[in-house]
């Protein structure tokens, strides 16, 4: 979301550390320049003038001006102001320390309102926690029908009432979850297309009704300034107590994620970054500022990895690495395990450096599918062992795959280089890859 943002900022920081010296005149030139890539990433006006006039204040001073690497010292205090912008720390939901707990999402038609409810059932579900998911939208058609789908497919309990009304609903399946020893009570309340007054009617209803511990807005950051000003009006009339980014994968400009803390006051609680019910991450000011600056998020990454890799396995992997004994079999298993981990190009991102180094090149994830494909025509012994497979087998295995002869070939080449690189670094050979070095 955030691309052409970061293309911007690190073109002006490359020209602030090419001029070697820094001056009152070129810190004003380069926040010019960052004013104008925060608003064509249609961040909100008033937002952009508080930030540049922080930023200037921090630059404009002689720490910053006699510094040995002023282009460094102003990158680091655009990074520190950005984390400000977006809230400084990260705001956990509320506490599930009573039962039940109540969570109140609402949000107008399209935002991702009710996805964001079976997330948030699915995410305190792996958590050992027992969810309720209310249908309370009776209003958008098939609303309670896509509810029903969600909790049946993550094997979760769904609440509805036919022919009542949202906070009667509401209030009853509160009621329900007292006498069933329900820990968390997430209700997914009606939307419209716009803010209007009959919605916000009843909402205050649901929400006196049912006395919530958490009144979640989920905002389309695909709408930019548009989802500002829908967080603005809920947060006035309802009092939400969070807010929730839904679309942070997509292609917009990201100048809602930027500009809704800072406008509403409401700390942005949790990011939907994908499509999958898994997709569903805590917001961390200081890491996304990180991400837009192109420094990468590797805390993140680490936190993937050790939500969907088992660490003794991983380790038990490294050995197989070090020594040369992987096969196709460990192959096929480490990209099941990175697949649970979401899209490679947005994996690499969070790298520090990769962002840039793989600038304009795409991650061919059909390429990675081919493999698997070739390696799934093999039989297991042929993946044990592959200096089996001579040139019939490799026929067979093109023919069973889809694949030509010249596909599989180049698919044991490379993966007989890769095992000669980690037996390489098991003995110590490569410089800068110590033995060990993998482990985490």
């Amino acid at each position: 979301m955030f691309d052409a943002l970061s293309d911007k900022l690190e073109a002006t920081f490359k020209k602030l550390r090419g001029a070697g010296k820094l001056s009152e005149g070129n810190i004003k030139d380069s926040m010019r320049e960052v004013r104008q890539a925060l608003l064509e990433a249609d961040v909100n006006f008033k937002v952009v003038k508080r930030f540049i006039a922080s930023v200037q204040e921090e630059a404009i001073g002689d720490k910053v001006l006699k510094s040995i690497e002023p282009g460094q010292q102003i990158i680091k205090i655009v990074h520190e102001q950005l984390i400000k912008l977006l809230g400084e720390t990260a705001v956990p939901l509320a506490p599930i320390d009573k039962s039940p707990t109540v969570y109140m999402v609402c949000g107008l038609q399209g935002s991702g309102k009710t996805t964001l409810c079976g997330k948030l059932a699915l995410m305190y579900k792996r958590k050992k926690k027992k969810p309720l998911l209310v249908a309370a939208d009776i209003n958008r058609p098939a609303a309670v029908k896509q509810l029903k789908v969600l909790a049946d497919s993550i094997q979760v309990e769904h609440f509805f009432l036919e022919g009542k009304q949202p906070p009667e609903i509401c209030h009853e399946a509160v009621k329900y979850a007292e006498k069933n020893f329900i820990d968390l009570v997430i209700l997914d309340t009606a939307g419209r297309l716009h803010v209007d007054d009959e919605l916000m009617v009843e909402l205050e209803q649901v929400k006196k009704k049912t006395e919530p511990d958490e009144v979640l807005l989920v905002a389309d950051a695909m709408t930019g300034q548009d989802a500002v000003n829908v967080a603005k009006e809920f947060y006035e009339r309802i009092d939400i107590t969070g807010v929730v980014l839904s679309k942070l994968d997509g292609d917009a400009r990201g100048g809602a994620a930027l500009s809704i803390r800072e406008v509403t006051k409401c700390p942005i609680k949790l990011a939907s970054v994908g499509e999958k019910l898994s997709d569903l991450e805590p917001f961390h000011p200081e890491r996304l500022a990180s991400r837009i600056l192109g420094m990468g998020d590797i805390v993140s990454l680490v936190e993937k990895a050790q939500e969907n890799i088992n660490e003794a396995e991983a380790i038990k992997m490294q050995e197989k690495l070090l020594k040369a004994q992987f096969d196709f079999e460990d192959f096929l298993e480490q990209m099941k395990q990175i697949k649970k981990m979401g899209p490679l190009d947005s994996l690499m991102k969070m790298i520090p450096g990769a962002g840039k180094a793989l600038k304009g090149v795409k991650i061919d994830e059909k390429g990675v599918e081919r493999m698997v494909a070739i390696i799934k025509s093999m039989t297991i012994q042929e993946r044990r062992n592959p200096l089996m497979i001579d040139g019939s087998r490799k026929k067979r295995i093109a023919v069973g795959s889809g694949n030509s002869v010249q596909a599989v070939n180049q698919l044991l080449k490379q993966f007989f280089a890769m095992q000669k690189m980690f037996h390489n670094m098991g003995k110590g050979k490569l410089k800068g890859f110590p033995r060990g070095a993998m482990r985490f």
